[in-house]
């Protein structure tokens, strides 16, 4: 698993696994989706996302953002559209 995720800005920070769980949870919930289906969708997305870093050292958290954006695209576009929203405000 990756032991170090490099911000935007170039720092490092240790790798949290919940932060993905947690911004895929917010932008579903922003979606309007039910719980249930939040719960799901978590699972799956975050699952494939962490397969993603599990054989880096390192990874990036723009590689990270567009790894679980490009899975809720297909999985449930409405929360990947809820996120670049939200980027898009707030970025």
């Amino acid at each position: 698993m990756a032991q170090q995720i490099i911000k935007r800005d170039g720092t490092k920070e240790p790798f949290d696994a919940g932060k993905i769980k947690k911004a895929i949870e917010v932008a579903a919930g922003r979606a309007g989706l039910a719980p249930e289906r939040v719960t799901e969708v978590v699972a799956q997305v975050s699952g494939i996302v962490l397969q993603f870093a599990a054989d880096k050292e390192e990874v990036t958290s723009s590689e990270l953002r567009e790894k679980a954006l490009s899975e809720l695209d297909k999985l449930e576009p409405s929360v990947a559209e809820s996120w670049r929203k939200y980027d898009q405000e707030h970025g």
